[in-house]
């Protein structure tokens, strides 16, 4: 759970005028961004015949965009009900509804009763939860092949701005805050859990980064 006394209320922080707005934009322009930039490294890594998990996928971009470069299925975890909602009417209108399935809930929570996947993806997850490193440990055991994730840089400028709208949203009785977590202790986590970087992008306020399962043998240093 999120480090706080009270669970975040996602639905109120993700709802569903913010999920149609995300829609909008993405049936206009297509992917963008570090979103973007997490599909392209996953397409490149091998994304056909693949299954895949995302992590608080909101509106399904990443999903969408897998199954186009040949995914096999997609599953959603998300907790916000506006966004799974709106995720899977526009997988239905795309053709692609037989081959998608959306769970509403806490990952973290929920994980044991997820099946594991080829591809786990966190599209700027990491930061709307206070226990990163749960988080962290529960997707690389979901992820038979790749993990994919998109979380903020380590700067002063954006833990002084998550602050001020962290301060803002407790003056107006919301639960949900923002987190800029450690960079290095995230990326020795994700190794330690067997897995080894295969694309880094260091943006000025995201950092993007694919790391794929490394084989026992190749761990223990055996042939």
């Amino acid at each position: 759970m999120p480090a706080s006394c009270c669970k975040p209320d996602y639905d109120a922080a993700f709802d569903a005028r913010t999920a149609r707005r995300q829609l909008t934009a993405y049936r206009r322009s297509g992917a963008s961004g570090s979103t973007l930039r997490l599909v392209e490294t996953i397409r490149d890594a091998g994304a056909r015949g693949s299954t895949v998990l995302d992590i608080g996928g909101g509106v399904g971009i990443i999903g969408l965009e897998l199954l186009a470069a040949g995914a096999e299925r997609v599953a959603e975890v998300d907790a916000s009900r506006a966004y799974i909602s709106v995720a899977r009417r526009e997988a239905d209108r795309r053709g692609w509804g037989a081959r998608t399935s959306y769970r509403h809930g806490d990952f973290v929570e929920l994980a044991e009763a997820v099946e594991p996947a080829d591809i786990v993806t966190l599209d700027r997850v990491v930061c709307c939860y206070g226990d990163w490193r749960t988080m962290i440990d529960r997707a690389t055991e979901r992820s038979r092949r790749l993990v994919g994730l998109v979380y903020p840089r380590e700067r002063w400028w954006l833990r002084l701005g998550i602050g001020c709208g962290n301060l803002w949203l407790r003056l107006i009785g919301r639960s949900f805050r923002g987190y800029v977590h450690p960079e290095r202790a995230i990326d020795e986590r994700i190794r330690a859990a067997g897995f080894s970087p295969r694309n880094d992008h260091e943006g000025w306020i995201w950092r993007t980064a694919l790391y794929e399962r490394v084989a026992a043998t190749d761990r223990s240093g055996a042939a």
